[in-house]
């Protein structure tokens, strides 16, 4: 005999329904529109109160470089004012200058003639021969306002000169004028020395002597330049 099987029987208890109950919104479309307008007025509100917050932001950060700015601004004419009382404490200053300037210059083109005349007078006694003494000396020089010669020589055949040296000289025997001469000629800013005729001269106490005039030209290399201006280094 074949036996039949029993059919399953089917288990008894709750299933689960894959995907839920199908649900219906029976909410009119006035109420659903309405909480929609509720959720978009939120949003805008939201966003207005984010824009107010940014504008204080920057209006405070505004009111921060303002206020760095007028600090800077009070300081910078502070300063200035601190200049310009210094500026006033000074105002003398570019007129003394300028009086100091005209003095040197006046003095530069008083003295641009100057002459050491006692060097030349020590340089002449130098020079003269053993047996010889100066009877008497005479200095001239040429009254010009710049340093060019413009003096005129005792000899037509001689440069012009600056100035110009006569003297006497006295010797109990006939001098060397010739080697005396070229003495005279090597000192710098002496040229064309010349010596007169030598002349016999007695003296009360019956002492014969020769006196010998020598002109000496002054040429514009003894000037000193003492008070030339000079130029600042730097």
């Amino acid at each position: 005999m074949t036996a039949l099987a029993d059919p399953p029987r089917s288990k008894k208890g709750p299933q689960t329904i894959v995907g839920g109950l199908p649900q219906v919104n029976l909410l009119p479309p006035e109420v659903r529109a309405a909480r929609g307008l509720r959720n978009l007025k939120r949003w805008l509100a939201m966003a207005l109160v984010l824009v107010l917050v940014l504008c204080a932001a920057v209006f405070a950060l505004a009111e921060f470089a303002k206020m760095a700015a007028d600090d800077e601004l009070s300081t910078a004419q502070a300063e200035t004012q601190r200049l310009q009382t210094e500026q006033q404490k000074y105002a003398e200053v570019p007129r003394v200058l300028g009086a100091l300037q005209n003095a040197t210059t006046a003095r530069t083109l008083g003295m641009a003639t100057d002459v050491s005349w006692s060097s030349y007078y020590a340089a002449i006694t130098a020079v003269l021969p053993a047996d010889v003494s100066i009877d008497s000396l005479a200095m001239t020089s040429q009254n010009s306002s710049s340093t060019a010669p413009s003096g005129a020589a005792a000899n037509p055949l001689q440069a012009a000169s600056v100035g110009q040296i006569q003297f006497t000289g006295r010797s109990t025997t006939v001098p060397n004028t010739a080697a005396w001469l070229d003495a005279l000629n090597g000192v710098p800013g002496f040229a064309n020395a010349w010596a007169s005729t030598a002349a016999i001269t007695q003296s009360q106490n019956k002492t014969t002597y020769y006196n010998v005039t020598v002109t000496v030209q002054v040429t514009a290399a003894a000037y000193t330049h003492r008070f030339d201006a000079t130029k600042k280094v730097g």
